[in-house]
């Protein structure tokens, strides 16, 4: 038997802060992450945070760096893509599922869950918008009772929660994704699991366009505006980024 791992709340906690700094754009691409700096920012020892940094270089957030060391990962535009051509597929299902079996559920409860993604937009909140975004989508999946379609999407939730982010970080109108979001809901509650599909595959195919888009756009121009260049393997290439120490978020975590 295996020693269990210790302090597995500590470890998502600094998962968790990391990831946030992340979406909302304070650590950008091609930074270098200092262990003992996060550690210390935290105030919390280095072991959880080794343990948070492996997690997300397991799942694609983070690259090995020159040397030593780890790096925000750069988007890599071909994974975006697959990632959200399987979505396309699995959303889709969900939502027709949904629309089949627990549309009077939908009736009741998504309501709320669409004035919390607008509360968010109105707030400028990229955090709140992506979280508000998880937060519909999973209650979609509850709501389609077919046990694989959460943990199969849910595998790939990180690495789309940070593209999610990256893209609203320049998006003028996310409010069209929440008028996108209600229609879907609203093909939910009228039963009409064929329109409900439609939707959601519509959906989740014009997010990926629009994603890749802007990250092609805007993503991390240099200081003078000029457009990032994709890399021989098809990612975008950064030059790492070099901020002092204080300018990293992530905020001491309560003990």
């Amino acid at each position: 038997m295996k020693t269990l791992p210790c302090q597995p709340n500590l470890t998502e906690q600094v998962y968790n802060a990391i990831v946030a700094d992340i979406i909302e754009g304070t650590l950008r691409p091609g930074e270098r992450i200092i262990q003992e700096q996060i550690a210390d920012l935290l105030g919390v020892s280095r072991q959880p945070v080794q343990q948070a940094l492996l997690l997300l270089h397991n799942e694609g957030l983070l690259h090995d760096g020159p040397g030593r060391g780890l790096i925000v990962a750069p988007i890599d535009p071909a994974r975006v893509r697959s990632m959200y051509d399987v979505r396309a597929v699995l959303e889709g299902l969900a939502f027709r599922q949904a629309a089949m079996i627990n549309s009077e559920r939908a009736r009741r409860l998504a309501p709320s869950l669409i004035d919390k993604g607008r509360e968010a937009v109105a707030r400028g909140s990229v955090a709140g918008m992506v979280a508000a975004d998880m937060t519909l989508h999973n209650f979609i999946y509850e709501l389609a009772d077919n046990p694989l379609i959460g943990p199969i999407l849910q595998a790939q939730w990180t690495y789309t929660q940070r593209v999610m982010g990256e893209a609203l970080l320049r998006d003028e109108t996310p409010r069209i994704i929440w008028d996108q979001h209600q229609r879907m809901i609203d093909a939910v509650v009228a039963a009409d699991g064929d329109e409900a599909e439609r939707l959601a595959r519509e959906h989740i195919l014009e997010s990926a366009d629009f994603m890749i888009g802007q990250l092609r756009n805007g993503h991390d121009g240099a200081a003078n505006g000029a457009l990032p260049s994709l890399g021989p393997n098809g990612v975008f290439s950064l030059p790492l980024a070099r901020v002092p120490h204080s300018a990293t978020s992530v905020r001491r975590i309560k003990l």
